[in-house]
């Protein structure tokens, strides 16, 4: 794919999405370290809590979840496919196509916001300033799970699932660095390795950061 001055240009993540659908939960709604952070946040929440999940997928398995405590959940994902299969699967949340870099947010309007993945499309510089948005958006006190594939790639080409992409992330010091500069307190890191549930998939390390807003 190239762009209008013939470079190469960036695989947008809703088509990736788009393409994905039903088999991005097939392949990753199984991890337990990913239901073991949701356990933390539960534990965490006071009854009734808002809560952003950002890069909401399917809507499982944390809006199920969240939701299905008694949560009142706002999933968003720029991918309209991701947004109709969650909004069918999970009735309990609401769901809206949106750009978490861009859409209005107001500050300590969350009691949590959750980020499971959906950083390492975007660049470095994105995840800093998109981390510091969500935690502006999360009362003092409240909780920010962070999640991404710890590696120092800075926008690289990659292959996932089968789908070209370009990936961005940090090693585990700097993801922790990035949330302390926008605001959180990291409370615990969970480190794990996972292999989806899918033919082109290879392991991958996981790191969840559990935080709160300071």
């Amino acid at each position: 794919m190239t762009d209008a001055d013939g470079g190469t240009a960036r695989p947008r993540p809703e088509a990736l999405f788009d393409a994905l659908g039903a088999d991005y939960e097939k392949a990753f709604a199984g991890s337990e370290a990913h239901h073991a952070s949701l356990r933390w946040l539960l534990d965490r929440l006071r009854p009734g809590s808002r809560v952003l999940d950002v890069g909401s997928g399917t809507g499982r398995p944390t809006a199920e979840v969240l939701a299905g405590a008694g949560h009142d959940v706002l999933g968003v994902d720029v991918s309209p496919v991701m947004v109709d299969l969650a909004s069918r699967q999970v009735p309990k949340a609401r769901f809206r196509l949106a750009d978490a870099r861009r859409m209005p947010l107001e500050d300590a309007s969350f009691d949590a916001v959750t980020v499971y993945f959906s950083l390492l499309q975007m660049t470095r510089g994105e995840q800093d300033g998109l981390v510091r948005r969500l935690t502006r958006a999360v009362r003092p006190g409240g909780a920010a799970v962070l999640a991404t594939v710890p590696v120092d790639a800075d926008d690289v080409p990659h292959a996932f699932m089968g789908h070209p992409v370009r990936v961005s992330s940090f090693a585990a010091a700097g993801f922790a660095d990035l949330a302390r500069r926008a605001g959180l307190t990291v409370v615990e890191e969970t480190s794990a390795l996972f292999t989806p549930a899918h033919p082109d998939a290879e392991p991958e390390p996981h790191l969840y950061l559990h935080c709160v807003r300071d």
